[in-house]
């Protein structure tokens, strides 16, 4: 009988392969290294070259003598008299004129109305009655506080206590 654990294909463990031998590196690859820093050594050797100052004072030996020009400037001071302070602006007071208007509210006649103090709800005087905001405000009496004669309900749409507020 054979044992199956042993043979060529009984390995779990797979084995390597062979090294490779070590080649050198190919043409292109060397030069790759090679000529970027080539590239980078001219760079900076024409860096160099185009920092080096030539001077523009420095004189050949047998420059001849030129004239030297001066330049002398004077200046004379004049001393002028004080100006006088400015006088100040004169006051200008603008005046308007405003036309006062009274309004008179229509008292209701003596025992000519009801006196229905509950009527309407509101809280206010049943005496004055407005039908609108239009007509609160031809009567000169906009804005209506609750508590106050001609307010009603009906006439405050937010319910917040002022009547044709708005």
């Amino acid at each position: 009988m054979t044992n199956p654990y042993t043979g060529p294909h009984a390995n779990p463990y797979p084995v390597p392969p062979a090294p490779q031998p070590v080649r050198p590196a190919p043409r292109w690859a060397r030069k790759r290294y090679v000529l970027p820093a080539l590239g980078l050594a001219w760079f900076i050797g024409v860096g160099i070259g185009a920092s080096g100052d030539t001077t523009a004072d420095a004189k050949p030996a047998a420059a001849e003598p030129q004239p030297t020009v001066t330049v002398t400037a004077t200046t004379t001071a004049t001393a002028t008299p004080l100006a006088k302070k400015p006088e100040p602006a004169p006051t200008v007071t603008a005046t308007k004129t405003v036309r006062v208007t009274t309004t008179v509210t229509a008292q209701p006649a003596a025992g000519g109305g009801s006196d229905d103090s509950g009527s309407g709800g509101s809280g206010g005087s049943a005496d004055v009655y407005y039908a609108n905001c239009d007509a609160v405000r031809a009567a000169g009496a906009a804005p209506i506080h609750r508590g106050e004669p001609g307010y009603a309900s009906h006439l405050d749409r937010d319910d917040d206590g002022v009547a044709c507020d708005t």
